[in-house]
């Protein structure tokens, strides 16, 4: 077995062991709430259990004295609730949908009856947080999905929350702000946001470049995020460090359904127009966004897995415009005060082949008062190369630059 197998092997292995522990701060959601009889009184000691119609996995807790419970660290997605005591009806829940961050409150009124009876309940949990002060948007997995994107970046969709500006544009180009966008939220500078994927830090390349992205200046790998939460105001006290947005990344993962994607997406300049700086034509530019995803069970409500690849392979050709040498200058011949071209003087003939560092001069020579100056300007299209992830893919091999294992105990 090759390094890159055994790397990978350990990959998900470490995946499969950290995933069950791993519901850390706005990774996961909660249901509270109260369980009354006919008179309204609470009932403790009702058995409440909660299971996750994706995965399967199940969570039950007991209400108190006064019939409250809370069920914490729960998995995304739709849920099924069910509350039962001996004397009285069985009581399920369904349409409560989760997501990331929110503490969903589920009151229930149990009847006087036999414990096999049963009593089904269908209503959908409004995505209405009562329980704390916090302000947030959040975008959900339709949106993620559905929303198109030039450059497929996820977090582009961040300006659907009021109050949030993409601050792009602004950068200081060629400076290490940051390798991706942006963002201005509620009037704070870009670098108080702070990134959570997965309830893990998710920074940029150096002190400055707080904001994650990677060489594409996208953040790739749409497919594999199942939603996220921009919390911006008097968020609860367990996310802080930095004053402004606090941005709740939540990955996808394995369910009991096999689901997958595969996609291609290109543009080139076929259509493209010239603009100033062009000559007589637009310059190339190609871009492939390609890959694919693919989730399901390894043991149906035991073990599941999640893998996404993306890729980004861009050619783009810039136009611009210098000052440079022209085909005099480069023979070691400068004009005099006269504008009439001479050899320069004690020349050393070994600085001569350094000039074509510069691009050759193809446009207007400029001028100097009516006189030669040496120079001339010069169009051209340097050409940019981005390959993102940087790494290729070696033959007969694979990797998952996004994979997410997820195992359930039996209890």
């Amino acid at each position: 077995m090759g390094v890159r197998s055994t790397l990978l092997l350990l990959f998900v292995a470490i995946a499969g062991i950290v995933a069950p522990f791993s519901r850390a701060q706005g990774v996961t959601a909660a249901i509270s709430g109260k369980i009354d009889d006919a008179s309204g009184a609470g009932i403790s000691g009702v058995t409440v259990t909660i299971k996750s119609l994706e995965t399967g996995a199940t969570r039950a807790v007991a209400t108190d004295d006064a019939g409250n419970f809370k069920a914490v660290s729960l998995p995304l997605g739709p849920q099924e609730l069910k509350a039962e005591k001996q004397g009285f009806r069985t009581q399920i829940r369904t349409g409560i949908k989760l997501e990331v961050g929110q503490e969903a409150v589920v009151n229930l009124q149990l009847q006087l009856g036999d414990f096999v009876q049963q009593v089904t309940v269908s209503e959908e949990i409004p995505v209405v947080n009562t329980t704390t002060a916090s302000v947030s948007g959040l975008v959900g997995d339709r949106a993620v999905k559905d929303l198109p994107l030039n450059g497929r970046s996820f977090d582009n969709l961040i300006t659907l929350n009021p109050g949030t500006i993409n601050y792009s544009s602004e950068k200081s180009l060629n400076t290490s702000t940051s390798n991706g966008n942006t963002f201005s939220v509620e009037g704070r500078r870009p670098s108080d946001n702070l990134f959570l994927l997965n309830g893990i830090e998710y920074t940029g390349a150096s002190q400055l470049a707080v904001t994650p992205g990677g060489v594409s200046g996208e953040l790739l790998g749409i497919d594999a995020i199942r939603e996220f939460n921009v919390l911006t105001d008097t968020y609860p006290a367990e996310y802080g460090k930095r004053s402004g947005a606090q941005v709740m990344v939540v990955t996808q993962s394995g369910t009991n359904v096999l689901h997958g994607s595969l996609f291609e997406f290109l543009r080139n300049s076929a259509m493209d127009a010239r603009n100033f700086f062009d000559q007589a034509s637009a310059p190339p530019f190609r871009r492939n966004q390609f890959g694919g995803a693919l989730g399901g069970p390894l043991k149906k409500n035991r073990l599941f897995l999640f893998g996404n690849y993306e890729g980004f392979r861009q050619a783009l050709a810039v136009s611009d415009v210098s000052v440079v040498p022209d085909s005099q200058a480069r023979q070691g011949r400068l004009p005099n005060s006269a504008g009439v071209y001479a050899q320069v003087a004690n020349l050393n003939p070994a600085i001569l082949p350094y000039f074509s560092f510069w691009p050759q001069a193809n446009g207007a020579e400029l001028l100097a008062n009516g006189i030669a100056s040496g120079t001339a300007l010069g169009y051209y299209n340097p050409r940019e190369n981005i390959r993102d992830p940087p790494y290729r893919l070696p033959a007969r091999r694979t990797r998952l630059p996004f994979g997410r294992l997820y195992h359930r105990r039996r209890r």
